[in-house]
């Protein structure tokens, strides 16, 4: 997989697109590749070996190449994975790296220099080779013992503006006003975290997400036609389950799209408007 998967980021991003299509590619877990018709986009790239992976990296970061944005929602191993920044960094020596700003140091201390990489927090946004990052707060934690919060902005979601608007969770829990925020950005595909939370895993330490119901509420709720889940297949300790996320949109909100995507292959998304 490893030889075809390299060459499809060289065809993703060779790719010809209308302003209301986006090419998207799920690569496990919050792994996405995403292609705009002026940008190559590639978010939280995991691409190291561990041990307790359960899907093996797609391919090498040195297999990374025409990248226009590198886009970190923040620093844990899963989102900000130090060990393949560099190869990614100087596969595509154009791209930019966007992140929190509290985790700007983090990334530059992997050895990506301070001139490509933008810092946000909440409502601020930049602009890379034609398009609108926007940053959207997310709640998290290190470790679930500390409690869900927001930390001085060191977690983020991201829309993505290119003329199709992706949002990004990133990691998070609902919180008092996020539909909001995001349905201002006004997205038309919402790339969400389906693992939950529960008190067994959290008293593992591992901090949470949306569940099922919760994404599916948060996408119908930003006004999203098409919510792709994510973030549920990586780690034995923590699932999700895309079947009883496409039961909740069926019953709840039949106006939502839904599409359980593979890792095998991009697809393509044009907006109905």
């Amino acid at each position: 997989m490893t030889a075809l998967a390299a060459a499809s980021v060289e065809r993703l991003a060779a790719l010809r697109l209308a302003d209301d299509e986006a090419a998207l590619w799920w690569l496990g877990q919050s792994t996405f590749l995403l292609r705009f018709r002026s940008a190559t986009v590639f978010v939280d790239p995991y691409l190291a070996p561990h041990p307790d992976r359960l899907v093996p990296p797609a391919f090498a970061p040195e297999d990374a190449r025409g990248l226009d944005v590198v886009a970190i929602t923040h620093d844990h191993l899963d989102h900000l994975d130090a060990e393949s920044l560099p190869g990614i960094a100087a596969a595509s020596p154009s791209a930019t790296f966007v992140a929190p700003a509290p985790v700007v140091e983090r990334i530059v201390g992997t050895g990506v220099s301070y001139d490509r990489v933008a810092g946000l927090q909440q409502g601020e946004s930049v602009e890379r080779a034609g398009i609108r990052i926007h940053a959207v707060t997310a709640s998290h934690a290190d470790d679930a013992a500390d409690g869900y919060g927001f930390y001085g902005g060191a977690f983020l979601g991201f829309v993505f503006d290119g003329g199709v608007r992706i949002y990004h969770a990133g990691d998070t829990i609902p919180y008092d006003g996020l539909a909001e925020s995001v349905s201002a950005l006004r997205p038309h595909v919402a790339l969400l975290p389906i693992n939950g939370r529960d008190a067994e895993r959290e008293s593992q330490g591992i901090a949470g997400n949306l569940d099922e119901r919760e994404a599916a509420e948060l996408a119908a709720a930003a006004g999203a036609e098409l919510l792709v889940p994510m973030h549920y297949d990586m780690f034995a300790a923590n699932p999700g389950s895309p079947a009883k996320l496409v039961e909740i949109v069926r019953r709840d909100h039949p106006s939502l799209a839904v599409l359980v995507a593979t890792r095998d292959r991009p697809f393509v998304f044009r907006s109905a408007g």
